[in-house]
Order: structure tokens, then sequence, then C-alpha cells
């Protein structure tokens, strides 16, 4: 999934220091998520998390800066509770994402087990979680060895093809699809060992076409809590390839029971269930676990043999790519106290593009990687407590 943070030597003492009751920014690893769009997306997240909270916004976090609680960090990515812990964070309401107690559990390699109990594995690998989720996740292992890699991806080959996912990669990207075991060796074959032993890999059923990607989420910040489920979009970028375009929101005012009380469609009510079940693991399996952000892939799509089949793919206990909508939702929430629900979106659009007015944009410009993009939200909808369903 990604590369988690951890602080590797305390900040130098610097003269000036951030007042009391700030938010900042946090780049969390600068081989990660620290492109100028990425930047821009986090502060004015950042910028907006400080209004919800009624204090100021103080711009990027510098390490050499030290921090004077109540300081709220927004960092690109999921924190270990070591780094946490250098930053005076002490639970979800010092920051928006995640802490995890080890670096494993912060990436999609929790999601399934074993090939066998003796297999490699890091500090802190709990079989209990792969247990409890079995229902809630697509057919799959996880392995940190070649070896063990080949044993996991034959054994889903016996079923159809198999979708070979590094632990550490975002969005899709280096993932392969083998269907069959000289492909799957091949694939196995290219990845070092050093890599597979520090992060493992996945390997798990691959759906037929057509794939729907549901997203269900939470957030907690400033005392308000809005549970949603929504779809995500796919665009087309500058470079010609398929990519992360956005997400359409139905947000509820409170938790997951607040989300499940709407009329939903079975499948939706089923990612919404097994997105619960894959929070309250994480949550009883690894202790140390908190976060104010939290987001699970659902895939729904058929298996090999032509079964319906809906899992979570991954968790995302950081910054995401519906975080404009998110706030969003929960900026409707405090402006409107009798306001229960909220239809958001937010877009990313490749080439020369301009927002739609009234839209809250989050970056417009060209990025060195990127080139031309626009990035913003829009609120469609909201519903009082006069019209809640």
């Amino acid at each position: 999934m990604h590369a988690l943070f951890s602080l590797q030597s305390p900040p130098d003492v610097q003269a000036s220091v951030l007042p009391a009751g700030c938010v900042v920014a946090l780049t969390a690893d600068h081989r990660h998520f620290d492109s100028e769009h990425e930047h821009a997306t986090r502060a004015e997240a950042a910028r907006r998390l400080a209004m919800l909270k009624g204090v100021g916004f103080r711009g990027e976090f510098k390490r050499t800066l030290p921090c004077e609680a109540p300081t709220y960090f927004v960092p690109s990515d999921t924190l270990t509770g070591d780094a946490a812990d250098a930053l005076g964070i002490t639970d979800e309401h010092d920051l928006f994402g995640g802490v995890v107690p080890h670096p494993f559990v912060g990436t999609k390699v929790i999601t399934h087990p074993l090939v066998y109990q003796s297999a490699a594995k890091p500090k802190g690998w709990n079989p209990a979680f792969a247990k409890r989720v079995a229902g809630s996740v697509l057919r799959g292992y996880s392995a940190f060895s070649q070896d063990e890699a080949l044993i996991a991806g034959k054994r889903v080959l016996d079923h159809g093809n198999a979708r070979v996912k590094p632990a550490c990669a975002t969005g899709g990207r280096g993932q392969t699809v083998v269907r069959n075991v000289a492909a799957l060796e091949h694939c196995i074959g290219q990845m070092r060992e050093e890599e597979l032993r520090t992060h493992g890999v996945v390997i798990e059923e691959n759906l037929g076409e057509p794939v729907v990607t549901l997203s269900v989420g939470q957030v907690h910040v400033a005392g308000l809590r809005a549970s949603y489920h929504g779809v995500q979009r796919m665009t087309r970028n500058n470079h010609g390839h398929m990519v992360y375009g956005g997400s359409d929101l139905t947000l509820v005012r409170g938790g997951f029971d607040a989300l499940l009380a709407l009329d939903l469609a079975p499948n939706v009510r089923l990612a919404i269930e097994q997105s619960r079940t894959y929070h309250e693991a994480a949550e009883e399996c690894f202790p140390g676990f908190y976060a104010s952000r939290i987001n699970y892939d659902v895939a729904q799509g058929l298996s090999p043999g032509g079964e319906p089949r809906s899992g979570v793919l991954e968790q995302s206990w950081r910054l995401g790519g519906a975080t404009g909508a998110e706030i969003a939702g929960l900026e409707s929430f405090r402006d409107r106290p009798d306001c229960r629900q909220v239809w958001a979106s937010c877009f990313e659009v490749h080439g020369t593009q301009q927002a739609p007015p009234g839209a809250t944009v989050y970056f417009r410009g060209n990025d060195k990687v990127a080139g031309e993009l626009v990035k913003y939200t829009v609120v469609s909808e909201m519903r009082t407590d006069a019209h809640a369903s």
C-alpha cells in the first residue's frame, strides 16, 4: 500500500516554537505523496480542518521545529506508534489519519493469512486478524519470501487468475495479473528478497470484469463524526493512463449504524458491513491502532468461477483521494445542525480544465510530474432532519 513514517532521530532545538492550538501539514516521507499537487492538496485540507477546529493553520511542519500541544497534524501517511509518540500524538484527536503499532499493519498485507503457520512474518503479526475478516475479503494470501509467495500464488491459481500486489504499492500501481505458474514464477522472481522480507506481497483472486470499487469510510474531527459510502471514478491522465479520477460520496452524521439505517442497495449494505468488520478486527487484533480517518476499498464482481464476490481490498488510515468530499460533509454538518445527510463529490481532472462555480479548489496548475491538473470538491445536496430517510 504505502511506506509508513517513523521518526529516525529527535528534532533539533530551534528558537521559534509553534503556537498551541494550531494545525500543521506533515510530509511524513519525502519519497511518497511528495509532488506539487499532493503538497497543495494536503495544505488546503489542513487549512480547512483548522477552520473546522477553530484554530490557526501554520503550514508545513518542520522536523527541526518542536511541537507544543495541542498541535493537530495532517500527515501524508499512516504513522507508526514511535513516530506519533515523538510528535506528541496520543489519540485520534491529535491527527487526521491513523497510527499503527507496526509498519506492516498500515498496509494491505494484513488482509490475508500466511500460507502456513510457521511461514516468515514480521514482528507483531497476528493470525487472528485474517481469521476475523475471512468472510469480508477476497480469497488470497500474504507472503514474506519468494518461496512462500510461489506457494500462495499456486493455491490461488487453482481457482483462476491471480493478482500479485506489492504491499506498499498504492492506487493499483505495481500490480500484475498472472494466469499460469510460469507467469507467476516470472513475476515473483522480479521481486527482491529484502523487499519481500520487509514489506511482503499479497496474492489474491482476480475478479472478472466489470468490477465495481466501493468506498466506505468515516471521519471524526472537532466533535463531528461522518460516515459514508460511495463509488470511485477513473479518468485518463495527461500520459494516457487510466488513474483515479475522484469519488461520489453519500455522507451521514454519525457512525456506521447511522449509515446502515439508510435505504441501501444490498451490495452497498454488504460493503459497509464488510468494512465495519475489517475495522473492528483491526482495533481488536492490533492494540495501539487508532484513527480519525478510515477508508476501505471494497471490490465487487465475479469470481473466476462466475460467483458474485465482494471483499475489502485494503484500508487507508491517512488523508486520501476522497478527503475533499469528507471535509465538505463535516463542514455541512457544522454549518447546519439539522443536516443529517450530504452528497459530495471530489474530482481530479487532467488537462486544462476549470472547476465549476462554487467548487472548493484543492489544486489547479501544472504539476511537474502530473502535468495540467485541477482537483476540486462540490456539495450537490443536503438533507435535513425533516427530510431524512
